[in-house]
């Protein structure tokens, strides 16, 4: 059996398909290629933020720790002033009631 010209027709078509079909795939693989490292790129840049963020929030946690610290500090120096307070309010009263009690007698 001879092959007719149409049939190397054919056969030609196919091969000139099939080579731009390699030459599609090949590009294709090339967009992945690229596209991977695109991603990895992105995983390292996500990566370094994510470290960043949580440097700053562990520095953030200590500033708070410590305000809150100083905050605690301050309430008990308050609270000892205002026992001092009292202290010396009961003082005066019965100090005035003294004074009182002499200026009516005296």
């Amino acid at each position: 059996m001879e092959p007719t010209d149409l049939t190397i027709e054919i056969l030609k078509d196919i091969r000139d398909e099939m080579r731009g079909m390699h030459e599609e795939q090949r590009k294709t693989n090339e967009r992945v290629d690229g596209l991977r490292t695109d991603l990895g790129d992105l995983r390292t840049e996500l990566g370094d933020r994510i470290s960043r963020v949580e440097h700053r929030l562990t520095e953030t946690e200590l500033r708070v720790a410590t305000e809150i610290v100083a905050v605690a500090g301050a309430v008990r120096e308050v609270r000892d002033l205002l026992r001092e307070d009292r202290a010396l309010r009961v003082r005066v009263d019965d100090h005035e009631r003294r004074l009182s009690a002499v200026e009516r007698g005296g």
